[in-house]
């Protein structure tokens, strides 16, 4: 869970460039074990903008050290407020949304 948190918050400040703060996790999904001997891919993507918060979905791949599998382990729903300099929430700018082809509610 600390991997995924850590991804949600890069991807949401790489998009948004301000601040950023966990407010909450959502439908955390524990698809498949994940063993100490595996590589782990761990992918952060936008799925929802608002007036000042996101939704991160973060999905996490496993694969076997020697295999040629790869197979989604985990994944789980991030959202983010945006903040300002004094920690207040901040208005998502609408331009950096369509970059990306996101819509502001």
């Amino acid at each position: 869970m600390q991997w995924m948190d850590e991804v949600a918050f890069i991807t949401a400040t790489r998009f948004t460039r301000t601040r950023m703060v966990t407010i909450c996790t959502e439908k955390i999904k524990f698809l498949k074990a994940v063993y100490p001997e595996s590589i782990v891919e761990v992918v952060g993507r936008i799925e929802k903008t608002e007036a000042v918060k996101l939704t991160v979905k973060v999905e996490i791949y496993v694969e076997q050290m020697y295999g040629h599998e790869r197979n989604k382990a985990i994944e789980g729903t991030f959202v983010f407020a945006s903040l300002d300099e004094n920690m207040h929430p901040k208005r998502i700018d609408k331009i950096t949304a369509k970059l990306i082809g996101a819509t502001i509610k």
